[in-house]
């Protein structure tokens, strides 16, 4: 019967490898290979080649395609010293990749070259745990979360929106979440904004705020912002976050956020509700419409009733704040297809989505292709809108 080392050696024979110095090489030239790390996590973590992606080889076949779905590109697989390689070259010669080279030596044959390589930032032992449904997903994986814990996000609103999309960011990992607000917790507000109890009606909706999110992880930092947005403050303000959930409501900030987010070039995750009924899109520039692509002007405070006028449905806030959530996710990340030039409705009552196409305004004076933003002036509106 063969042995392992003629099982080795009889695949060793068929196979292409590659030196220290011939993979330093390739990833010099151009177009560079596709390197990928197959060892395990604790042996990723004490350095790797740069450029490299880590597929522990236990998952390599179930992940390779994501990471390089055309079968004919030119990958190096390494490992500790070239035998872990050489076997996941063989296997993935079977599901068809016919470009395939093992480094001979693996990280060790390049670290006795001299040659430079990377630590890696990692999880801590609490947070592998915690973000481990993340990291299982090859989407995020450890990479992606690190991002979310290295993020800044601004929630306007610690209210019905706010709350849930709030909430979720906080259970992702998001590593800095903003709450602007500038009122107290009513018993009125208990109805929908999950964010407070009872027991701090009478304290500030940022306070509040705070100590949920930090109890629910406290990986996270919460920056309270006790103040209402203006054209003096908002720059200030918003130019410090990655991102902003717009949960806010009423015109005036609305407005004001989008002229400011368009000027800073900073993406808004903007969500509405009213009675039975939700919408939400994503507004991030880039030639796709703006808030005033919709509605080029406030309307008067006569048509545009509050909450604490029409009422709203305590749980349609909690659906299209955890949708406001998953975009910002996607949005930090680059996953998928956000909502941006699409406007997503949700009629709570007949339990339906709808999704309509929003095409930019070529005259807008805010987000135009001619329009130079950096001199957008900001406006308070506190004349034509009613708070809510």
């Amino acid at each position: 019967m063969p042995t392992f080392q003629d099982y080795l050696s009889g695949i060793k024979g068929t196979i292409k490898e590659v030196d220290a110095g011939g993979l330093k090489a390739k990833l010099e030239a151009s177009p560079k290979s596709v390197v990928i790390d197959v060892r395990e996590e604790n042996e990723y973590k004490q350095g790797f080649i740069p450029g490299s992606t880590w597929i522990s080889r236990g998952f390599l076949e179930m992940r390779i395609e994501e990471a390089v779905p055309g079968r004919d590109t030119e990958i190096v697989l390494y490992c500790a010293g070239g035998v872990r390689s050489a076997l996941a070259v063989e296997s993935l010669k079977q599901m068809g990749y016919t470009n395939l080279i093992s480094l001979r030596g693996g990280f060790g044959a390049w670290k006795g070259s001299g040659y430079a390589f990377d630590m890696p930032e990692v999880l801590n032992a609490d947070q592998a745990v915690r973000y481990s449904r993340h990291t299982m997903l090859p989407e995020v994986g450890i990479k992606g979360q690190l991002k979310l814990l290295k993020s800044r996000v601004l929630c306007i609103g610690a209210g019905g929106l706010g709350s849930p999309s709030a909430l979720y960011l906080a259970a992702a990992g998001v590593g800095t979440i903003g709450v602007i607000d500038d009122d107290v917790v009513d018993s009125s507000n208990l109805q929908r904004q999950v964010l407070h109890n009872t027991e701090r009606v009478g304290m500030p909706k940022v306070e509040s705020a705070a100590l949920t999110l930090q109890g629910l992880n406290p990986d996270v930092k919460v920056v309270g912002h006790k103040l209402r947005l203006t054209s003096e403050n908002a720059e200030e303000v918003i130019g410090n976050y990655d991102l902003v959930v717009d949960g806010a409501d009423n015109f005036q900030t609305r407005y004001l956020l989008n002229d400011v987010a368009l000027k800073l070039g900073i993406p808004v995750i903007h969500a509405s509700i009213y009675r039975f009924e939700g919408q939400m899109t994503v507004f991030n520039g880039d030639g796709l419409p703006c808030y005033r692509c919709l509605y080029p002007e406030p309307p008067p405070p006569d048509q545009a009733p509050s909450c604490q006028e029409a009422g709203v449905l305590g749980v349609l806030p909690g659906v299209m704040g955890v949708l406001q959530a998953t975009e910002a996710v996607k949005v930090l990340l680059g996953l998928g297809t956000t909502l941006s030039g699409r406007l997503l409705t949700y009629d709570a009552l007949g339990s339906k989505f709808r999704e309509l196409k929003l095409r930019p305004d070529p005259a807008c004076r805010y987000c135009a292709p001619d329009v130079d933003k950096s001199k957008i002036e900001l406006i308070d509106y506190k004349q034509f809108c009613m708070l809510g």
